[in-house]
């Protein structure tokens, strides 16, 4: 018989937008707790704006970076500008064991959702609020996502190839700073049930993203020197990078550190000659003629496909991996043996393809349960089955157009 989800019982309230306050939810979703996610037409969440879409048809229940975030959560459209739809999120507070929310600081004030307002309606609650710059300091009213916060972090400093900034692709301290709120939402959550009491968590994700920077600034801080800019390059291995293959468009990852992967690296390519050349007979010396080796071993990369390489140089003890597409990873035999794709079946765009969690639990269920919701999907649901309400109040709030 299959154990309880670790979360099972947990209420969940998330007033949030984008990539991180959401992902945080998911994750707690899936953990088992019930996640109920609050939205509004005024406004709409911009991951339900944002390419891809199914079949390339746009609408706001059809986009793909909203349904990665947002499976096993309850919907409801919500007015907060209306008092009538304000009373609603203050019975969801009570209601709740967790409120999550990821405006910008100020914001959610107004509506006397702040903490010190929320805990009054629900003293044990656990309160996450998640920011581009945390609620206090000179830049805390500052707005943006996480592309703008991973250049002010430094990420763009240490990337590219030394001719200008050349940041991680998208929302990269939305990403970083999941993991973390989880953790302290667990943390929150472990010490209420020893004290009772409730708890505020305050997260920047700058910080987040700076604290992912920790060699970055200690070497500055230590020595006086910034990280250079080396691309795909290490200190301490050559070759290291991304070499094109043969195909449109193939690429493999090789990395090559210690003198026994060099000479076992040599030895896939069939020893050729320049390999035994003085310039390339140590690490140091790979190093200060880096140039010519990449273009050497380019040379041959290019001559085989990516699957290749990668077994080749695998077999003989040397880093190596395909740079996979998206349609590799809809392939992955990995992937699939361990089922972390499910086909669920979404209320708009039918059956789709979801992500199981990168996690399993001992004898415990450990799969994306249902879809992300389309806009509003469970406002009904949740007024009476959760809150309560009789027909007559949901229907009076209807005509109110509170669920807007």
């Amino acid at each position: 018989m299959a154990r309880q989800l670790p979360l099972q019982g947990v209420k969940v309230l998330e007033l949030t937008r984008v990539i991180v306050g959401s992902g945080v939810g998911r994750f707690l979703g899936t953990a088992g707790a019930v996640v109920v996610h609050v939205e509004s037409e005024k406004r709409l969440d911009f991951l339900r704006t944002s390419f891809p879409y199914k079949d390339n048809v746009p609408g706001i229940n059809r986009a793909g970076y909203f349904h990665r975030y947002n499976p096993d959560k309850y919907g409801i459209s919500l007015d907060l500008s209306r008092p009538e739809g304000l009373a609603v999120m203050k019975k969801l507070i009570a209601w709740a064991d967790v409120f999550t929310e990821s405006n910008v600081p100020g914001m959610i004030d107004k509506f006397g959702l702040d903490y010190e307002n929320v805990r009054k309606l629900n003293p044990g609650i656990v309160m996450l609020s998640t920011s581009q710059m945390g609620r206090e300091g000179p830049l805390a009213r500052y707005k943006g996502f996480g592309v703008q916060t991973a250049a002010m972090a430094g990420f763009h400093q240490i990337t590219g190839y030394g001719d200008g900034p050349m940041g991680p692709f998208g929302a990269y301290t939305d990403m970083v700073s999941i993991p973390w709120l989880v953790t302290a939402v667990l943390a929150a959550l472990a010490y209420r049930r020893r004290t009772g009491k409730g708890q505020y968590i305050d997260h920047s994700q700058f910080e987040a993203g700076v604290h992912a920077l920790s060699p970055a600034v200690l070497e500055f801080t230590a020595n006086g020197e910034l990280a250079p800019q080396v691309g795909n390059r290490d200190a301490l291995a050559a070759p290291h990078g991304c070499y094109r293959c043969r195909g449109d468009d193939r690429w493999c990852a090789i990395a090559v550190a210690s003198e026994d992967e060099w000479r076992s690296f040599c030895e896939a390519l069939g020893d050729p000659y320049w390999t035994r050349e003085a310039r390339f007979s140590s690490l140091a010396a790979r190093k200060q003629h880096e140039s010519e080796l990449d273009s050497l071993v380019q040379e041959w990369i290019q001559q085989h496909t990516a699957e290749d390489v990668m077994i080749r140089l695998q077999s003989a003890g040397v880093a190596a991996g395909v740079v996979s597409t998206g349609e590799d990873l809809n392939k992955n035999p990995q992937l699939a043996a361990r089922d972390y794709f499910k086909v669920l079946k979404h209320t708009e765009i039918g059956p789709t393809l979801f992500s199981n969690p990168p996690f399993r639990f001992a004898g415990a269920p450990s799969e994306v349960r249902t879809p992300a919701p389309c806009f509003g999907e469970h406002t009904e649901y949740v007024c009476r089955e959760i809150l309560g309400m009789t027909d007559e109040e949901f229907v009076g709030l209807l005509q109110h157009q509170v669920f807007e």
